[in-house]
């Protein structure tokens, strides 16, 4: 147990005893009144304080610092997880010290963390991007509590979405949309256009995500690889190589396949997506991230008209979502996608247009059943039904 001190203090004569001693959590201190002038009392009254403190305290070094509770998460927790997710929370800690500059960790208390997403939010963070934070932090908080480094983990009230906010921070793109990018990328890299026009193919094509493109390799032994021996092609996928950290043999759509089956047996090593660039000093995928936002802005394909922000490459598997959400149940979907959530998936089905829904369903009115001709045995009535509203 971690003992709080309680010393006997006299502010003056013929006033009681006080009792002091400093708050583990906000470390200021601290005086009650004993009720005595007698000073054997009052320090058998300091004695229970301290234990009734100590039993009311955690049982953990609540002078723990900041700084050494960091060290020791991202040595013993963060060092076990990917990457990304270290970076990511590496980035929410630094904006943790920036704005609250915590020196103990009990310091992080409910009203702290309040006050830290306001000032987030008042930067101009999105919600969504705050809410990124405040989980790191979470996790971090949660992980020092189950190992007894810290008391429990403060409630964080996290951001909600509001009503009517889509699910999407952008939106879809559309074919005709993904034509006027291939067009612009002469405009962005006039002297290699190639690599970049076959990057955007495949990210439109296969739904990956930027970086898993750039991992995708022919050869089997890579992080994120193609395999093609199989009946059907498929994505191998190591655990260290995608966000859910687990191994997962994935499906891939026949349009991808045969994309990529174009591509002649000799040639089918290495990476899929070869960037030259990317081998030189400095260059990184953030990089090939910011040629394809520069070719969106070329192209003239806006997908926030509040901010004026131009399509992505994370738009381009938003568009390859949308379209699948149109053929695809929402488990299938989730599987193509690779979502840990369903919830996340379904934000692609609220992006359908009624007109195409519409279609789809007076496509197959009169077959409902799936065990008569295409519009039943009232199959003339029917089609005058269907060619008056679509036409022949």
């Amino acid at each position: 147990m971690d003992e709080i001190p309680v010393k006997v203090n006299s502010y003056g004569p013929g006033r009681p005893l006080s009792l002091v001693y400093f708050d583990p959590t906000s470390g200021k201190k601290k005086a009650k009144s004993s009720g005595t002038t007698d000073w054997r009392e009052a320090e058998r009254l300091a004695g229970e304080l301290e234990k009734s403190l100590a039993q009311g305290a955690p049982s953990v070094p609540s002078r723990l610092t900041w700084a050494d509770f960091r060290q020791r998460y991202e040595q013993e927790k963060l060092a076990s997880l990917a990457r990304g997710t270290g970076n990511q929370a590496h980035g929410a800690f630094a904006h943790l010290e920036r704005i609250l500059n915590p020196d103990r960790v009990v310091k992080l208390t409910a009203s702290a963390l309040s006050r830290f997403q306001a000032e987030l939010r008042r930067e101009g963070m999105k919600e969504a991007s705050i809410a990124k934070v405040l989980r790191h932090v979470k996790a971090a908080l949660r992980w020092g509590a189950a190992m007894g480094l810290i008391p429990p983990a403060p409630r964080i009230e996290m951001p909600k979405r509001a009503k009517g906010q889509r699910l999407m921070k952008g939106r879809p793109i559309t074919g005709e949309e993904f034509d006027r990018m291939l067009a612009a990328v002469f405009k962005v890299r006039p002297n290699d256009p190639e690599p970049r026009s076959r990057l955007l193919t495949g990210l439109w094509l296969s739904g990956l995500r930027l970086g898993e493109a750039l991992r995708l390799s022919w050869d089997w032994q890579a992080g994120f690889s193609v395999d093609v021996t199989g009946k059907y092609p498929v994505f191998r996928i190591r655990r260290d190589s995608q966000k859910s950290g687990q191994d997962e043999v994935a499906p891939m759509t026949p349009d991808f396949a045969e994309w990529l089956l174009q591509t002649s047996e000799a040639e089918r090593v290495g990476r899929v997506f070869p960037l030259p660039s990317l081998k030189a000093p400095g260059m990184a995928p953030h990089n090939v991230s910011r040629t394809v936002a520069e070719i969106g802005r070329k192209a003239g394909v806006v997908t926030d008209a509040a901010s004026g922000a131009c399509a992505s490459a994370h738009d381009l598997r938003r568009g390859f979502g949308t379209r699948w959400a149109k053929r695809a149940m929402p488990a299938v979907l989730k599987r193509l996608m690779r979502h840990a959530d369903i919830s996340t998936t379904m934000g692609y089905y609220v992006d359908l247009d009624a007109g195409d829904v519409s279609a789809e369903l007076w496509a197959g009115y009169g077959n409902e059943t799936g065990n008569i001709g295409a519009f039943g045995a009232e199959g003339e009535t029917r089609k005058a039904l269907v060619d008056k509203h679509l036409g022949p």
